[in-house]
């Protein structure tokens, strides 16, 4: 799949797709469905399929200092994608100048002068350009004024007849249901990002952690989970079973959030590597001990707890 970071000036295989729009955080089963029917589309078209993205968010460029929330920051949610069977990501940068587009410059030069777009795709509640003021009724009408064909695709309903949602499946995220969660999305929800020093106090310890940077991830409900460590060997990802603290360490009076994850059956140095936390049980809340030796035995029964949970997970519904 081809990732693309601009509408100006792109190469000549990349314009006259059919492409999704929409913010896709989550890439969950309705986000799929949209992205399914613009592969079918571009199938029976016989030209390349293609998803539109933002980065940042438009909420996060509105709302720098609001709490973290995307669940698929752009790396995740292109891989995703891809997994999709889709040709090209256009991740469109999301910027003072991109967000002053009104909704017509948007078709105009965005869509149709840039991309050059044959057919187009949206859910039911997309909008866009400057102040929300397109949505998908505009859409469908620019695409008989400028000679596109347009999608839409109506809520897409779960087995309870709920519309399958971003805010829900970010409610089980901060909740701690991450079993909720990969139930609407369709995948197991993860933490990817570097490997970075920490205090190595989990080695002091005889448990040694990787501290993962989130970065713009959204946090989870602090506490310990069972998770599966994705740790990148070559241009394929290697799982280990693991288990994971999310929390500010309250026994040393830690500040800040921590994403420390003990990797079992792994020796190696993971210092600077991208390592994929694939969340799959919430064992037990953030706790503080009095000393060494109570953490050391809550750590052991943590590690157990995670073992018994991982070895009732198929491997294979972590791997997409």
């Amino acid at each position: 799949m081809r990732i693309i970071q601009e509408f100006v000036d792109i190469p000549e295989a990349c314009k006259g797709a059919a492409v999704a729009l929409g913010n896709f955080d989550g890439v969950h089963k309705g986000h799929q469905v949209v992205i399914g029917k613009i592969v079918k589309i571009s199938n029976s078209l016989k030209i390349p399929s293609a998803v539109m993205t933002f980065e940042p968010h438009p909420r996060r460029f509105f709302q720098p200092t609001a709490p973290l929330f995307e669940m698929t920051p752009t790396d995740t949610k292109s891989r995703r994608i891809e997994a999709l069977g889709v040709d090209i990501h256009y991740v469109m940068p999301f910027n003072k100048n991109f967000s002053s587009l009104n909704a017509q410059d948007f078709v105009k030069k965005v869509l149709v002068a840039g991309l050059r777009v044959k057919h187009v795709a949206a859910g039911y509640d997309f909008v866009f350009g400057k102040g929300r003021e397109g949505d998908v009724e505009y859409l469908k009408k620019s695409g008989e004024t400028y000679g596109f064909d347009v999608t839409l695709v109506p809520a897409v309903k779960t087995d309870n007849g709920n519309t399958y949602s971003s805010t829900v499946i970010r409610e089980h995220i901060a909740e701690g249901r991450p079993l909720k969660a990969a139930e609407d999305l369709g995948h197991v929800w993860e933490i990817e990002g570097k490997v970075v020093t920490g205090d190595q106090r989990g080695r002091q310890i005889g448990f040694p952690t990787a501290n993962v940077d989130p970065g713009v991830s959204i946090i989870p409900k602090l506490g310990v989970y069972a998770v599966w460590a994705g740790v990148p060997e070559g241009l394929t990802t290697k799982w280990y079973k693991a288990v994971v603290n999310v929390g500010r360490r309250p026994t040393f009076d830690g500040e800040g959030i921590t994403v420390e994850t003990h990797l079992f059956d792994y020796s190696g140095d993971l210092y600077g590597k991208i390592l994929r936390v694939a969340f799959i049980d919430f064992i037990r809340p953030e706790m503080k001990f009095d000393g060494l030796e109570a953490i050391k035995a809550q750590i052991s029964a943590d590690c157990i707890a995670a073992q018994e949970i991982l070895d009732e997970v198929a491997f294979n519904d972590i791997t997409t």
